[in-house]
């Protein structure tokens, strides 16, 4: 009977316990906070490579693209390696992010002043971001397992 009366007042695997069912939630949290920082940084980066494709198709397009007409898919895989490379070649992303496709356009608008017709060009990124901890949501019943989202950027053509 003493025995049994000093093990149920034991305290020495009262730490273990609550350990164990803290685990699970501790796993949860941070799972989140490094899918989060991934996924901020991914955006972060497509964004300044979308920013840098804009700029890039301003300058070599034809200045007088609204009359002439024409183009910018020819630029398409150029754009491409800005936005998913960095400045030296190597891959921007890692193995779970990848750029979709890259659509370059131009729109005219009549701006009223003394040139004219202005051509903005549009570049358009579609990127797909792969959660390799995806596992550790389940935890939690949700289903995040990819994420598909576009960024745009425009720039005003100044041609060549």
């Amino acid at each position: 009977m003493r025995g049994l009366k000093s093990f149920l007042t034991s305290q020495s695997g009262a730490i273990l316990a609550e350990f164990a069912m803290l685990l699970p939630v501790m796993v949860l949290v941070f799972g989140v906070v490094i899918e989060g920082a991934r996924l901020f940084w991914a955006y972060q980066a497509t964004h300044a490579g979308v920013r840098d494709a804009a700029r890039y198709v301003a300058r070599v397009s034809n200045r007088d693209i609204c009359d002439t007409g024409g183009s910018l898919g020819v630029n398409g895989a150029t754009l491409q390696g800005i936005v998913a490379n960095a400045k030296d070649g190597t891959a921007l992303f890692p193995s779970g992010i990848s750029i979709l496709s890259v659509t370059p356009t131009y729109t005219c608008i009549d701006s009223g002043l003394r040139g004219g017709r202005t051509a903005i060009a549009t570049v358009t990124a579609r990127m797909e971001i792969t959660f390799p901890l995806a596992a550790i949501f389940s935890l939690a019943n949700t289903s995040y397992g990819t994420l598909t989202t576009s960024i745009t950027d425009q720039a005003r053509i100044l041609g060549t």
